[in-house]
C-alpha cells in the first residue's frame, strides 16, 4: 500500500510542477528550479524567459 502512495504523491507532484511551469512560461517568467528538478529538467541549463509578441 505504501508504494501506491508513493507514486500517486509522485503523480500529484509532477502534474503540479508541469502545472506551474506551464503557467510561469505562459505568462512570460522563469520556472521556479524547484518545479524544473521536480520535472527532471536541469535549472541551469533552462533558457531565459523571454515574451510571445
Amino acid at each position: 500500500m505504501t508504494s501506491k502512495r508513493n507514486i500517486f504523491g509522485r503523480a500529484f507532484a509532477v502534474i503540479g510542477a508541469a502545472s506551474a511551469a506551464a503557467a510561469a512560461i505562459e505568462g512570460g517568467r522563469r520556472p521556479q528550479a524547484r518545479d524544473l528538478n521536480t520535472l527532471g529538467i536541469d535549472p541551469t541549463s533552462f533558457p531565459a524567459p523571454y515574451r510571445r509578441g
